[in-house]
């Protein structure tokens, strides 16, 4: 008499799921402790945040716009963006990674102390990164160089190498692309 295994209706924990990255847009009220509640329904439930940027988009009716870059399997992203959208100041949560790329851009502002040749090749390298010297000594620069996360880590690999000092990141800005928009498409 052969036993057959008993099935299970839970999926297997050694099935390795696709871990993806997806851009969330999330429009909500500006109001306070919106931002908190965002971030503690990620915390709480043991979900990362890879960016995070968040402004006030509509002033007249208090309306911001969150950014959110995080990575999970596809079962995750979804209970995700059904957690985001039960909030109550929550007007709209988008993937805008499933409406093909977005685009994406990020700002750093960057420290490079050197003298000699590492100062001129540090500028050299900012001219062709259309990076601009916001900020500058006989021994340092600031220079503020926008883009795609991967310009922007390839800037700070080049810097390191020439007396990188100091780094701000505002994290990601993202935006559909077409004519839908974030409250009506």
């Amino acid at each position: 008499m052969a036993q057959t295994a008993k099935q299970s209706h839970y999926p297997s924990p050694t099935v390795n799921e696709t871990v993806v990255s997806r851009t969330l847009s999330v429009i909500v009220d500006n109001e306070p402790g919106v931002l908190a509640r965002v971030i503690g329904l990620f915390s709480g439930r043991g979900y990362n945040i890879d960016s995070l940027t968040v402004t006030e988009t509509e002033h007249e009716k208090h309306i911001s716009r969150i950014t959110i870059i995080t990575k999970g399997t596809p079962m995750v992203i979804e209970q995700i963006k059904h957690q985001l959208e039960r909030l109550v100041p929550v007007h709209r949560v988008r993937d805008l990674t499933l409406g093909g790329a977005p685009l994406e851009r990020e700002l750093a502002m960057v420290k490079v102390a050197g003298k000699g040749e590492k100062r001129i090749e540090a500028l050299r390298m900012a001219e062709i990164f259309r990076a601009n010297v916001i900020d500058a000594s006989t021994e340092h620069f600031v220079f503020e160089v926008t883009g795609k996360s991967t310009k922007i880590e390839q800037f700070l690999a080049i810097m390191y190498e020439l007396g990188l000092v100091e780094v701000s990141r505002t994290g990601i800005a993202a935006i559909d692309r077409g004519a839908a928009g974030a409250l009506n498409g």
